[in-house]
């Protein structure tokens, strides 16, 4: 069983790519304090944001979230 850690992978995909919370929320849905909350994990991202983040960071779905 995979661990989703998609907290965990957000923050450090934004760290290694020198964005901030606020740059990273110019995304759709989102601002500083949703992209926080992401990161936090107190919420997850919708599908659109989530694809949009993938783009982002040239991620696929299963290795931004796990």
């Amino acid at each position: 069983m995979k661990i989703i850690r998609f907290a965990e992978n957000l923050k450090m995909l934004r760290i290694d790519k020198k964005l901030t919370q606020k740059e990273l929320a110019a995304l759709p849905d989102a601002d500083r304090r949703t992209v926080s909350a992401w990161e936090k994990g107190v919420c997850e991202p919708s599908f659109s944001a989530l694809a949009a983040l993938c783009d982002i960071f040239d991620e696929t779905f299963d290795g931004i979230l796990t």
